[in-house]
């Protein structure tokens, strides 16, 4: 029982303080979710599968590193099929297809 009444006191504590503003009095959200790169599902607080990987990008002529990098996020459900190393593959090669 008391667990419960914790778990409601957070909540509406969350509820009541969910705006937070900027030095310029601009409110900001305090939590903005990402999403699956690959499949566009939105990555929860309590998705733990979920990965994010950043790529690095390499020139084309000399093969060095740029000091820039592309940035993925793979969901535990894509993790959790088996298809998370296709679903990487598959950004990367779009994105070489792109540049």
């Amino acid at each position: 029982r008391r667990s419960a009444f914790c778990l409601v006191h957070i909540h509406t504590t969350f509820i009541t303080t969910s705006r937070m503003q900027n030095d310029a009095g601009e409110n900001v959200d305090l939590y903005i979710p990402r999403k699956c790169s690959y499949s566009n599902r939105i990555l929860g607080a309590n998705d733990f599968g979920a990965v994010q990987i950043n790529v690095a990008n390499i020139d084309p002529v000399t093969g060095l590193y740029t000091k820039s990098y592309s940035t993925y996020a793979v969901s535990g459900f894509i993790r959790g099929h088996s298809e998370g190393d296709e679903a990487l593959t598959a950004l990367v090669k779009k994105n070489d297809a792109n540049n």
